[in-house]
């Protein structure tokens, strides 16, 4: 193993992985809300093994004109209109999880910010239509490269349902804490972490003296 193999930058090739989770008023990411975002990033310790580091999370106000489900806010449990959520603007909150993710990458010496989360496909789009909102033109995030814990768990612990993916890793979740992006997007973060780490004990990384 090469001295600079435990640095975070050469795991992914530049990427700096940052896991997302979102809870929204819908299933369109053109037209219904987005009320909560949580993102937490990662850092690798001495030995190469990946652990949670810092967390960013807001509540969301649904922009102008957007589409709120009924269904999907007795989901979630969201009330949108409730002041007690704290929540700001979506391009405020938007400019500053950009703002502070890109911070934590320049200081990981990465190259861009990879989103990963469960069912990525979803998460993934609506921060690109929040973003695209905001006008927010420097992105750290890759618009379409995304690293899906579901595909992932489905091949390391045989399982795609997040909590049962957890508990079959080992990692504590309660179920009435589900559907939290905060929750969600930390558990995700110590599933990810898992597989990767154990990947890695199993002699899967690095695979050459250069990688």
């Amino acid at each position: 193993m090469s001295e600079n193999a435990n640095v975070l930058k050469h795991r992914f090739r530049g990427y700096f992985p940052v896991i997302i989770d979102v809870e929204t008023a819908g299933f369109n990411a053109a037209t219904d809300a987005l009320l909560e975002i949580a993102a937490v990033t990662l850092q690798m310790d001495e030995n190469g093994d990946l652990h949670p580091h810092k967390t960013v999370h807001f509540h969301v106000n649904p922009f102008e004109g957007a589409n709120l489900e009924q269904a999907a806010l007795d989901f979630n449990g969201i009330d949108p209109h409730c002041p007690l959520r704290g929540a700001l603007d979506e391009t405020e909150v938007m400019k500053e999880v950009c703002k502070q993710i890109r911070k934590l990458q320049k200081d990981a010496d990465c190259q861009r910010s990879v989103i990963v989360a469960h069912n990525a496909t979803f998460d993934q789009s609506f921060v690109n239509a929040a973003i695209a909102r905001s006008n927010i033109k420097r992105t750290p995030f890759h618009p379409f490269v995304s690293f899906d814990t579901t595909t992932l768990a489905g091949l390391a612990v045989g399982q795609t349902v997040l909590v049962k993916a957890c508990r079959e890793a080992g990692i504590p979740f309660d179920q009435s804490e589900a559907h939290s992006a905060l929750y969600d997007a930390e558990r995700t973060a110590e599933l990810f972490c898992y597989i990767v780490n154990r990947y890695k004990s199993l002699g899967g990384w690095p695979v050459a003296e250069n990688a």
